[in-house]
């Protein structure tokens, strides 16, 4: 007979095992080179197409992350939820990754979020709780929060901006992998920021690397902006995990030049991207013009998959 505490261990075991076969489809992400968008004698341009790993995320690589510090803690299980705040793409890669252990996964959302993120969340069984389109994440972090506070035991409540499994997740993997795939050559790293952690990780592991490396940060020029995920930073709630001071320069792109970059990209390089995926590369085409010879590397969150209404928009 098999008592009750073997029960528990012989279930973490199993939740050990299956993250390993999972962390074989998080990072390694191909390094795509950008060559007819954009030329410039002495510069060239490549984007990780992160959408290329475990539940087509950006996020995979901090949420797995994450999801596997805290079953290794034994802070989730097959009966307490993970709890957290997103956009869509990190509650994506959540939901991959609990619906793979069978862990429930509670997320909270704002209403705003595209309805292709709703239907795969859906799909993949995450308890959605939807908060006002006008609060964005902020929103949706209060909200979480007020859960985690209202229900106790029910939740461990993952609070991506402000866990440090989420910036680590980069530092360990994103920024060797830069390093490795451009043969050491790159000079410049430029990402958007939304929870921050992208930024973060892959910066303080390039600067270790090799502190000539130039990283640069974007941001939204405007408060109201449209690009899904990202945050304004003077007028959001800032990621506890952020560090300005890391940045070796800070731009800002506008939200329709993105959206143009998304028909430009289409057309001349074969990929339908997201809004922020085209944003980043707005940004790194902001810093080719600046200098006269690097490797600028950049980031893909996502192609237009989730998109329709973006595309719609532009293209119909």
């Amino acid at each position: 007979m098999v008592k009750p505490t073997d029960t528990h261990s012989i279930e973490h075991a199993a939740l050990i095992s299956r993250l390993a076969d999972i962390s074989q489809f998080v990072g390694n992400t191909p390094l795509f080179p950008i060559r007819n968008i954009y030329q410039k004698k002495g510069v060239q341009i490549y984007a990780k197409l992160e959408w290329q790993q475990f539940g087509g995320s950006v996020k995979a690589r901090p949420a797995f992350n994450i999801f596997k510090n805290a079953v290794q803690d034994g802070l989730v299980d097959r009966n307490k939820h993970l709890l957290d705040a997103t956009s869509g793409n990190t509650g994506i890669a959540y939901a991959s990754i609990g619906a793979a252990l069978g862990i429930p996964v509670t997320l909270c959302l704002p209403q705003n979020a595209s309805k292709e993120r709703k239907m795969i969340l859906t799909s993949l069984g995450v308890n959605i709780e939807y908060t006002s389109r006008f609060d964005g994440t902020d929103g949706a972090q209060a909200r979480a929060k007020e859960m985690k506070e209202e229900f106790g035991d029910k939740y461990y409540y993952a609070d991506q901006y402000g866990n440090d499994n989420n910036w680590k997740a980069h530092y360990e993997t994103t920024a060797v992998e830069i390093y490795q795939q451009t043969n050491q050559q790159v000079t410049h790293f430029v990402a958007g920021l939304g929870t921050t952690g992208t930024f973060m990780g892959t910066t303080r592991r390039l600067h270790e690397i090799d502190p000539k490396i130039q990283c640069v940060s974007i941001e939204p020029d405007i408060a109201l902006h449209g690009l899904e995920g990202w945050k304004h930073m003077e007028t959001a709630k800032v990621p506890a995990i952020y560090d300005p001071s890391i940045a070796d320069q800070h731009i800002t792109v506008d939200t329709l030049a993105a959206y143009e970059m998304i028909k430009q990209f289409a057309q001349k390089e074969g990929i339908l991207l997201s809004p922020s995926a085209a944003a980043n590369l707005a940004g790194a085409i902001k810093i080719a013009e600046e200098i006269e010879e690097g490797v600028i590397v950049t980031m893909f969150a996502d192609n237009a998959e989730k998109y329709s209404e973006v595309m719609n928009h532009l293209f119909f």
